[in-house]
């Protein structure tokens, strides 16, 4: 099928329709097993799929479950090849979300999934993407298939608060920030509606038993029911004076718990919608509520650090746990109904609940939420906490005696969102530090851990099988798991090469002149030197805390690096030690850069201003003022006698450095200038910024010329190609786009698993090196892009 383009190309548009959509069939019950082989590793045949308005990525996908067929498997037992085509599949389920937006992202996201494997199928497939034009990976940067990441689902535009399945386990509903519940098909992804009722973020989603109605809590102080057939709102619920932070229902669907940041608990008559009583004996707000299997008794977990346990019958308090030091922030029942967990965390935010509702009475009744926000009542408590990290525990007690049976520790950070399987025998936590972790609650030990390379994790629940995952997160993003059966932990192919990259945030990226080599700075404190060719780290330069800044001489000999430590060191790259250190700074250095003759470095600072040194004397020249907050980037025209500044007031100034004068300030930009960069004739200013815009400037006149918008977030990064023609971005909101600087449009798109914090371009012109916030590397190539060499 070499030739598949050309040949489908030349048929009408029902023979294409009738081709796609029956083929792969055919060729199953044909018993042309090899042929459909062949086909669904075409990768022709799966951009003409995608890319037809009647099919889809979904289409597309289930035509890889027609290798599941019995007969198939019995006359056809080549593992194997099915295996290969399987991995193939689970990369588009995973890239869906992406494709769906942007088929011509295509090429890049299965490069990034598929290049760690080597089977003759998913080669054949790579292969013809490699004579293609258009951007591709050259390295394996993304989750790869056969990882427990199934599949992310998108369509919130703010932090996802809360997640709830139908007793069924087909339905996902998720509550946001964005003042929205949505409601999901779990099998494949798609986005069913919207609930829009709510003024303010939505915290709480529970689902009655019968799975035919929800119910939400929310800041706007309500309570709202929803009928999950018709999509529309039954009724609301009021009395609440603060948040709704918190919801349960009881196993029989007749009544409504809720918690609030009024610090009360209101029990509801769901089916009249009146307030039947109040509990009122919490001090601070109430985050957390869960009720057990028999819907007799109600537990609620407060930032007054205590669980308090009611008698739903009678309205009145049973007893108080008060042995926790930290506020409790979720909680969980097993199906016996003896054993709840609650979190404790050291910083709080704002809160959101999620339950899963029972089938009957022996199904379990799990909850998650996420803590209360802007208060860090908790941090004089870091010290007592080992390797200095933030010790947020998950407590295993006895419900009937009220005594603790264990604590489950290994999060970094707050956990913030708990569930339990239904047998009772696993507990699933999230937390800030952006991690799932599973647990064995017979014996207190940790499992596995799902890393979701995106951000905090701030809900969790569980299908009524057992076997799913699914988890909200402040990214915005609904991801699904597969708990499977696996017993040991589960790294990532990505994960082992992460381990050799950064272990926090890189906060810049640069190439060294010839193209071969990748220098990168981080939060880690270290500096590492990488291998363009292959990927592979060289060396490694420690003694620089949080690198925020770096540049490379001409030769590739020297670096420059510029700390949070208020302090600039000088490397010689060759015996990979420290030449010397430049202090003086008041601030730490946000940016350097260096003038063409390589005897002058110019630093831009926090406390606002631009320095210039001298590098033979190793001492500073002079100091520029005049920007009104910390100084983010730096640039220097090609003759060495301009410099550009970009600040986090929002402006760039240009400077003559012979008069050491301000020259002219560039003002339009809305939020803070993170990033700038010279086309190589010194001509033309290229600035990211806050506001998520990218604009070029003409040097000259000191005017703007265009703006070229497309990111959804902080632009973070900048660079330009050699011929000064084309402009590559990152941003915060997880994608590099590559930009024609002659026609203004957007040539291409990559989208990442999480933010993008910098990037650079070597050489070539074609070769893009970028860097996630989680301290990995993408290695990008734009197939296809002429050079003028």
């Amino acid at each position: 099928m070499s030739n598949f383009r050309t040949w489908f190309n030349e048929k009408s548009e029902e023979g294409k329709e009738q081709f796609l959509g029956e083929y792969p069939r055919l060729l199953l019950v044909g018993k042309q097993y090899t042929e459909l082989f062949k086909l669904l590793s075409n990768y022709y045949f799966i951009e003409a799929k995608i890319k037809h308005s009647l099919f889809g990525v979904q289409a597309l996908i289930e035509d890889y479950d027609l290798l599941q067929y019995e007969t198939l498997l019995t006359e056809f037992p080549q593992a194997e090849t099915i295996s290969s085509l399987k991995k193939i599949q689970g990369a588009l389920r995973l890239s869906a979300h992406i494709i769906n937006r942007d088929s011509q992202q295509l090429p890049a996201q299965l490069t990034g999934r598929l290049l760690h494997f080597h089977t003759p199928e998913i080669n054949n497939l790579l292969q013809q993407i490699s004579i293609d034009q258009g951007l591709r990976c050259l390295t394996s940067s993304l989750t790869p298939p056969g990882s427990p990441l199934i599949r992310t689902l998108t369509g919130h535009s703010n932090s996802v608060n809360a997640i709830a399945l139908t007793p069924d386990g087909t339905t996902v509903i998720s509550g946001s920030g964005d003042n929205t519940i949505k409601i999901w098909d779990l099998g494949t992804g798609e986005e069913k509606f919207t609930f829009t009722s709510h003024s303010d973020s939505v915290n709480a989603i529970a689902v009655t038993p019968d799975g035919k109605t929800v119910i939400s809590g929310s800041d706007d102080k309500t309570i709202k029911i929803w009928d999950l057939g018709t999509g529309k709102a039954k009724s609301t619920l009021t009395g609440h004076s603060d948040s709704v932070n918190a919801i349960a229902v009881t196993p029989d669907g007749k009544t409504v718990i809720s918690g609030s940041g009024d610090n009360t608990i209101k029990i509801w008559d769901l089916g009249t919608g009146e307030e039947k009583f109040t509990f009122t004996s919490h001090s601070d707000s109430v985050n957390a509520i869960a009720v057990t299997p028999d819907g007799k008794t109600v537990i609620s977990g407060s930032d007054d650090k205590t669980i308090k346990i009611w008698d739903l019958g009678t309205g009145t308090e049973k007893f108080t746990f008060t042995s926790h030091s930290k506020c409790v922030s979720a909680i969980a029942v097993t199906p016996d109904g003896k054993i709840m967990g609650l979190t404790q965390n050291y910083a709080k935010q704002k809160v959101g609940v999620i339950h899963e509702l029972p089938l009957h009475k022996n199904k379990v009744f799990t909850q998650i939420f996420r803590i209360l926000r802007n208060s860090f009542s908790f941090l004089n408590q870091i010290a007592l906490m080992l390797s200095g990290a933030y010790d947020s525990t998950i407590k295993i007690r006895d419900l009937g005696t009220g005594t603790e049976k264990f604590t489950l520790r290994g999060h970094r950070y707050s956990v913030n969102a708990i569930a339990v399987t239904p047998d009772g025998k696993t507990l699933i936590s999230g937390s800030y530090d952006s991690t799932i972790k599973i647990w064995d609650l017979e014996t207190g030990t940790e499992k596995l851990t799902f890393q979701g390379d995106s951000n905090f994790v701030t809900a969790i629940a569980v299908t009524p099988d057992g076997k799913t995952v699914i988890s909200g997160s402040r990214d915005n993003t609904i991801k699904i798991w597969d708990l499977g059966t696996r017993t040991e932990k589960f790294t990532l192919p990505s994960e082992r090469y992460a381990n050799r990259c950064h272990s926090n945030i890189v906060d810049v990226i640069t190439l060294t002149p010839d193209g071969k080599t990748v220098i990168s700075g981080s939060r880690d404190n270290t500096i590492k030197i990488w291998d363009l060719g292959t990927g592979q780290e060289k060396f490694t330069l420690q003694g620089h805390p949080r690198v925020n800044a770096i540049a490379v001489t001409t030769d590739g000999k020297t670096l420059i690096s510029g700390s949070y430590n208020n302090t600039i060191k000088i490397w010689d790259l060759v015996t990979r030690k420290e030449k010397f250190t430049l202090k003086g700074l008041n601030n730490s250095v946000g940016a350097i850069a260096l003038t063409p003759d390589e005897k002058t470095l110019i630093s831009g600072s926090r406390d606002s201003t631009i320095k210039i040194w001298n590098l033979v004397t190793r001492k500073e020249k002079f100091t520029l003022q005049g920007h009104s907050n910390s100084v983010r980037a730096i640039a220097v025209t090609p003759d060495g006698k301009t410099v550009i500044s970009g600040s986090y007031d929002s402006t760039i100034k240009i400077w003559d450095l012979g008069t050491r004068t301000e020259k002219f300030t560039l003002q339009g930009h809305g939020d803070s200038v993170n990033t700038i960069a010279l086309t190589p004739d010194g001509k033309t200013v290229i600035s990211g910024s806050d506001d998520n815009t990218i604009k070029i400037w003409d040097l000259v006149t000191g005017k703007e010329k265009f703006t070229l918008r497309g990111h959804s977030n902080s632009v973070r990064a900048i660079a330009v190609t050699p011929d000064g023609k084309t402009v590559i971005s990152g941003s915060y909101d997880k994608t590099i786009k590559i930009w024609d600087l002659e026609t203004r449009k957007e040539i291409a798109t990559f989208t990442g698993e999480s933010p993008i914090t910098c990037c650079a371009v070597a050489s070539d012109g074609v070769t893009i090196v970028a860097r996630k916030s989680s301290g990995r590397l993408h290695f990008l190539r734009l197939q296809g892009k002429v050079t003028d060499e």
